[in-house]
């Protein structure tokens, strides 16, 4: 596909298993009005046409923090971990060094992780797979891009540490569990925290088997989360003996396919693997609807349970299309996450939009290992 246009957190909980946030929810989940000012009372400015640009420039403060202006102005390793991509992505190895530079100082833990939520000081040292994950591809991918052997080597100790603290084996195979605090069983997994194109890179730059490992999990995972269900729920529990189930989030909240699982099928599409790719494509008859029939969240069903809609819900259509083949879709569905994301900006609406204009192209880019996809 190729798109012209003019890419929160999720809840996290303590190791006494306490939940801290449901920040999926609240991001952006207006359409036809404007949100609410932000917490800290400063609205975010308008976009730039480009979304790349836009992510870059509206919520990278000079010194590389990212800030989730819309949601109190705190900050997430995810957030630093999206900035970071989308740095590689448009060549920008100043943006890249600033937000790497931060994210090393200020949120870097004793077991080479990242602590995930920041307000003027780490407020909760717990790691995100996601963000970690991200984060390693995204240092990889810099170092070619940019030639920088040394984020090379940051970013294989920072992979090489999710596999040692964020990864746990069952009888799918190798799944990366939702952070250091769900190592033991049974496991709380964000299906949607996996990155097959991040797994694919860092297999190649390591060469430690344990990735190859958990690509073979995940496709496991992935068919398992669908197999009873039209779509993926945002959390599931996978136990030692391979059985998946539909889980609340941490902290109780509703089960269903909501702004987390919404990131399953950009991930999924952009895989190196044929059945990945094919999985996201089944979920097209769900997904790809009229844009104006578009939700935030659905069960697992496939029913509309909120009257919202959000960028990312859009991108993710958009998503599943493109691995079905469906340009004509696809570029509809992105032009409408844009749309929206202009019209009612948030930091985890822009960030998507941005992540997806790069990855659903299908041209190649330094973060897309795999941007010449064949369809399944």
């Amino acid at each position: 596909m190729r798109v012209t246009l003019p890419r929160t957190r999720t809840l996290l909980i303590t190791t006494a298993g306490v939940a801290v946030l449901v920040a999926a929810l609240l991001a952006g989940i207006t359409l036809h009005r404007a949100p609410p000012p932000p917490a800290n009372g400063s609205a975010a400015p308008p976009l730039p046409a480009d979304p790349v640009r836009g992510f870059l420039t509206n919520y990278v403060d000079p010194d590389g923090r990212v800030v989730r202006r819309d949601q109190g102005g705190d900050t997430v390793s995810e957030g630093q971990a999206y900035a970071m991509l989308l740095a590689v992505a448009s060549v920008d190895e100043a943006t890249f060094d600033r937000v790497w530079n931060w994210t090393r100082t200020q949120l870097h833990r004793a077991d080479g992780l990242l602590s995930w939520k920041y307000d003027g000081r780490i407020t909760d040292a717990n790691s995100a797979a996601d963000a970690d994950l991200d984060a390693a591809h995204a240092l990889v991918a810099a170092a070619a891009t940019f030639d920088r052997p040394e984020y090379r080597a940051e970013g294989i100790r920072l992979g090489t540490a999710v596999l040692d603290h964020e990864t746990a084996q069952t009888a799918l195979g190798r799944v990366l569990v939702a952070g250091s605090w769900a190592t033991e069983a049974p496991y709380a997994v964000n299906p949607s925290y996996f990155a097959p194109a991040a797994i694919e890179t860092l297999s190649k730059a390591s060469g430690d088997s344990r990735w190859s490992q958990l690509a073979d999990g995940y496709g496991a995972l992935l068919e398992q989360t669908t197999a009873e269900t039209r779509l993926p729920s945002d959390w599931v529990q996978v136990t030692t003996s391979g059985k998946v189930e539909p889980m609340p989030p941490p902290g109780n909240g509703p089960v269903g396919f909501g702004l987390d699982a919404a990131r399953i099928p950009v991930r999924a599409a952009i895989s190196c693997r044929p059945q990945d790719r094919a999985e996201a494509a089944k979920l097209t008859a769900v997904l790809a609807r009229g844009n104006e029939q578009i939700r935030g969240s659905y069960d697992l069903g496939g029913g509309p349970t909120v009257d919202w809609q959000h960028p990312l819900a859009f991108v993710a259509a958009a998503a599943a299309a493109t691995a079905a083949g469906d340009e004509q879709a696809a570029n509809r569905l992105m032009a409408g996450a844009a749309d929206l994301n202009r019209r009612t900006p948030t930091y985890y609406g822009a960030a998507w939009t941005a992540l997806g204009a790069v990855w659903l192209d299908g041209r190649p880019d330094p973060i897309s290992p795999c941007a010449e996809r064949a369809k399944p």
